[in-house]
């Protein structure tokens, strides 16, 4: 078993329905769920919108990582994302994997750890709240390091805690 790290993120629609359905499909297709942060509002990042979910969940899974990313796609299709191209957008629901275990992997399909981890502040706040000493296998640091380095202004604010 590995632990994946998944970071939900989602704008449009019913969000507390969704994050739920999102969890839900998590742990019957990829794993059980280890760990949860609260649900954080944060603003967009990238693009002007309304303000995003976002929550940090910790899945132990018996999946390769490629699997898991096919898993994830599958499940943000189910829920009614309609693309995933490099340009930020409003979306139902965004999964990131940030680290599996602390495999470092660059593939034209998957980077792991998430390259842009270190800063985004909406990445860093519900990471720290569960797992402040994780270390990022590339730059050695912790979670609780990089937030604190971490020079992205936008705001990120507690507003559900489903622990």
């Amino acid at each position: 078993m590995a632990n994946v790290f998944i970071l939900l993120g989602g704008n449009v629609g019913d969000k507390s329905k969704i994050f739920n359905l999102t969890s839900q499909q998590i742990a019957d297709k990829i794993g059980r769920i280890a760990q949860t942060s609260a649900i954080y509002a944060t603003e967009s990042w990238g693009f002007k919108s309304d303000l995003f979910w976002n929550q940090l969940l910790i899945v132990d899974t018996p999946h390769n990582p490629h699997e898991v990313l096919r898993l994830t796609q599958i499940i943000e299709m189910e829920l009614g994302r309609t693309s995933k191209g490099e340009i930020y957008e409003n979306r139902t629901i965004d999964l990131d994997l940030l680290f599996y275990d602390d495999l470092i992997l660059s593939t034209p399909q998957l980077t792991i750890p998430h390259p842009k981890i270190a800063v985004r502040k909406f990445v860093l706040v519900p990471l720290n709240e569960i797992a402040p000493d994780k270390i990022d296998p590339i730059s050695g640091l912790k979670v609780q390091e990089m937030l604190i380095r971490c020079t992205d202004l936008l705001s990120v604010e507690k507003v559900i805690n489903l622990i």
